[in-house]
């Protein structure tokens, strides 16, 4: 089995566009049976969308089956989200992805952002960025 891609938001929101890179990618991770993963900071601000107007069925049911696990926070990626937080310059508004990043870090995942800029002051750390 592959190992785990944890799934950052704006990529889970492109990737569940037809034709795009994202959803390209998305269908070959299906098909492979690459185990994808989100944080549950992601899962909830992924729920906070608003659904598409002619999506077809909801986006949070069909995420939902695309991403079957959601790992929730616990003691260990709060500390680790709190120290690579203080390692990227305890930047405003960094923490929610500081939350994400530790969650992939401490599951051995790579993540799969849109925003790379934002989360490759993590990769010294241990961040995988797909």
């Amino acid at each position: 089995m592959s190992p785990p891609v944890h799934l950052d938001t704006s990529w889970l929101i492109r990737a569940l566009v037809p034709g795009t890179q994202e959803g390209e990618q998305l269908v070959r991770w299906l098909a492979s049976d690459t185990p994808l993963r989100m944080s549950t900071l992601a899962w909830a601000e992924f729920l906070c969308g608003p659904e598409p107007a002619g999506a077809g069925a909801p986006w949070s049911a069909l995420a939902a089956r695309v991403v079957r696990r959601r790992i929730p926070l616990s003691d260990d990626e709060a500390r680790e989200a709190a120290r690579l937080f203080s390692a990227g310059g305890r930047r405003r508004g960094s923490l929610a992805d500081a939350v994400i990043a530790a969650t992939a870090i401490l599951d051995a995942a790579a993540l799969a952002t849109v925003d790379t800029r934002g989360f490759r002051a993590w990769e010294d750390a241990g961040l995988e960025l797909t």
